[in-house]
């Protein structure tokens, strides 16, 4: 055990921030019902989150041609994984708004979760395309080319998603029915960061 998680690095520190947002989103609403269509949203989001820190963490530690072979298949995958998680969130959001009438926009939490669907959205589609159709950039030489600035905004996504994370704190469902707190939220955020970014190996960003 102590070897695996001395190879993990702080990768464990990550893995450990996923898994306490997971667990104090769904502990909040299944512990202040009644479950509606609005819950799948934090539900589906946060585990969507913690996808995707695998995908991340699974191309780190990255070394030879066939690791990192495997470890792009394996990145892939998890980020199908999370895109369908993440849609699942939007959806059932999107629904209960029309069907409630409810107001798009009414928070700083959706602004940014709107923003941060869009650049999801982009870096799914370059990357899934620079993996599975080269074609389009001219070639593989060409697509592997676009994979630092792949990889840059990915990172700064990240952060991004961190900051859309903790607004959440601050809307009405939260305030007046979740009640995560938001220096939890903060503390958890702050962990996701120092377990992946130290990780982060700058030759592999070309910058």
């Amino acid at each position: 055990m102590a070897k695996l998680i001395q190879s993990s690095g702080t990768g464990v520190i990550a893995e450990a921030a996923g898994v306490l947002l997971v667990a104090s989103v769904w502990a909040a609403v299944f512990l202040n019902g009644p479950l509606i269509l609005f819950s799948v949203h934090p539900l589906a989001q946060s585990v969507g989150l913690l996808v995707l820190i695998q995908s991340i963490l699974v191309l780190q530690p990255t070394h030879t041609g066939a690791q990192k072979q495997v470890g792009q298949k394996i990145h892939a995958g998890l980020n199908f994984l999370a895109f369908v998680t993440f849609a699942v969130g939007v959806v059932s959001i999107e629904v209960n708004k029309f069907i409630n009438n409810g107001v798009h926009f009414h928070s700083v939490h959706g602004y940014l979760g709107v923003v941060a669907s869009f650049w999801l959205l982009a870096q799914y589609v370059v990357g899934f395309t620079m993996f599975g159709v080269p074609k389009l950039y001219g070639g593989e030489a060409n697509a592997k080319k676009i994979w630092k600035y792949h990889r840059f905004s990915g990172y700064v996504l990240l952060l991004f998603l961190g900051a859309t994370v903790i607004s959440a704190t601050q809307t009405d469902y939260n305030l007046s029915v979740l009640g995560i707190k938001l220096w939890a939220t903060v503390v958890i955020v702050v962990l996701l960061i120092i377990g992946i970014f130290p990780r982060i190996k700058k030759q592999k960003l070309g910058f």
